[in-house]
């Protein structure tokens, strides 16, 4: 029975996923980016849960990507998709009914970027290019901040050419040859685990200090201190 639990979980991350499709597509994208939540805990728990019961098989691995390609593929196209609607296309020269699906080229990025670590012996222990659910987070906490502070984000990030910067830089960043960190404790010794602990206490610090706008300046430093960990490692 216990072997089923992490795959349990992934299917209530799958869930969530389309819950969250429902909200984005009704433009309800604050409760689209809670939902991107909590699929992110879920995906983080079945793999914990999974690594603690050695409860691994290949439909596990399977079904964790498909489920990520709901929750952290086409989830984020779509709250892209419901924020480019809300943009001024003017500016772009894009007509106003073609912009929202340049959203969607994250969703295609993300299968890219899925398929690629389905078959990367180098990802076991970390991460090559930026995780789907990193990639959904930075996304997901777009509406809150909307919906937060409009007066102070609303100009950023209703902006066309804004979000667009964000789809395509983003859509690189998953395919990119950018080693990064993974939250996997082999044990808790600070030598081993500095850059995993510097992470999470400025992360603590910053939800604290600032909440919800803390969440892409998180993702931001996620990436940073990937990179400066590479180049200190070479």
């Amino acid at each position: 029975m216990k072997k089923h639990l992490p795959n349990a979980i992934t299917c209530l991350n799958l869930l969530s996923g389309c819950v969250a499709l429902y909200f984005a597509f009704n433009q309800q994208l604050n409760y689209a980016a809670y939902m991107v939540g909590i699929a992110a805990m879920l995906d983080f728990m079945d793999g914990l849960l999974a690594r603690a019961l050695k409860a691994y098989s290949e439909i596990g691995k399977q079904l964790d990507s498909l489920a990520d390609m709901v929750s952290f593929g086409v989830v984020p196209g779509t709250i892209l998709f419901g924020l480019l609607t809300r943009a001024d296309a003017t500016p772009t020269g894009v007509p106003e009914d073609v912009l929202p699906f340049f959203g969607f080229i994250i969703t295609i990025f993300s299968a890219l970027r899925l398929a690629k670590f389905n078959i990367d012996t180098r990802q076991a222990e970390s991460f090559i290019g930026v995780p789907t659910p990193a990639c959904s987070i930075f996304i997901a906490s777009l509406p809150l901040l909307l919906e937060a502070s409009p007066a102070l984000y609303e100009d950023i990030i209703l902006n066309p050419f804004f979000l667009l910067a964000i789809t395509f830089i983003f859509s690189y960043l998953l395919i990119a040859e950018l080693p990064l960190f993974a939250l996997k404790f082999r044990n808790y010794t600070w030598k081993d685990n500095a850059t995993r602990f510097i992470f999470l206490i400025l992360s603590v610090i910053l939800l604290a200090l600032i909440k919800f706008a803390a969440i892409p300046l998180i993702i931001v430093l996620y990436i940073l201190l990937s990179v400066i960990k590479s180049v200190s490692t070479k």
